[in-house]
């Protein structure tokens, strides 16, 4: 007579089945995952150890999308780099930012350094995007791409200023006319333009600032 038992296993012992946004680490590939993998490869930044914290900040879940975003600052004698991954997945979207620095006097010392922070859609106070067209008299719906783009997403609080000498229309005064300048609530910025970054750049920050919103768009509804 044939062993029955494990047809009623407790659910315990049976192995559990995986959500939609549940997988494997890195080295497992779907077509979202295989292109942050080349996104973060392309970019060049200590690939090697940015796939790894991306990885470990994922937590075995499958990206839905993502932007990476890599930039140099430089100044009078030095230049500063950093790279910024942001990936929506699930209800979350995660981020993981990574610059290095060099150490003074030590022409060779560099040090780099790593934060990574998961933030529930639900937990975001806004996601403001803004749009720049040229031509704007021959935009055609559909086919016609934005020349620019930034968002801007906010969950901390955190207030942003931008201030500068205020001033009058007198060339000949020489008062104080305090500071003038914007506030504006962001955690994360992002500015892309064609003209800097390449029109598939802007793409890509389109597409990823269009999924964050339905996600949050949805995430707030339930």
């Amino acid at each position: 007579m044939p062993n029955r038992r494990n047809a009623h296993a407790p659910q315990s012992r049976r192995a559990r089945r995986q959500t939609p946004h549940e997988r494997g680490p890195m080295n497992t590939p779907t077509p979202e995952r295989e292109q942050l993998v080349a996104d973060i490869k392309h970019a060049g930044f200590y690939p090697d150890l940015v796939l790894e914290v991306v990885d470990e900040a994922l937590a075995d879940m499958n990206p839905d999308a993502h932007f990476v975003q890599h930039e140099t600052h430089f100044s009078r004698d030095d230049f500063h780099r950093h790279i910024t991954v942001m990936v929506l997945c699930g209800d979350f979207i995660v981020f993981a930012h990574l610059d290095d620095q060099h150490l003074e006097g030590d022409a060779q010392g560099t040090v780099a350094h790593v934060s990574v922070e998961a933030v529930h859609l639900s937990d975001l106070n806004a996601v403001t995007m803004s749009y720049g067209f040229s031509q704007p008299q021959a935009y055609n719906a559909g086919s016609t791409a934005p020349t620019e783009i930034s968002f801007q997403i906010a969950w901390t609080g955190s207030l942003h200023l931008e201030l500068a000498p205020a001033g009058c229309q007198d060339p000949q005064c020489n008062a104080d006319h305090g500071f003038t300048g914007d506030a504006r609530r962001e955690d994360i910025a992002v500015r892309v333009s064609a003209t800097a970054d390449g029109p598939e750049s802007v793409q890509r920050a389109q597409h990823f600032a269009r999924a964050l919103h339905r996600a949050r768009m949805y995430a707030t509804r339930r």
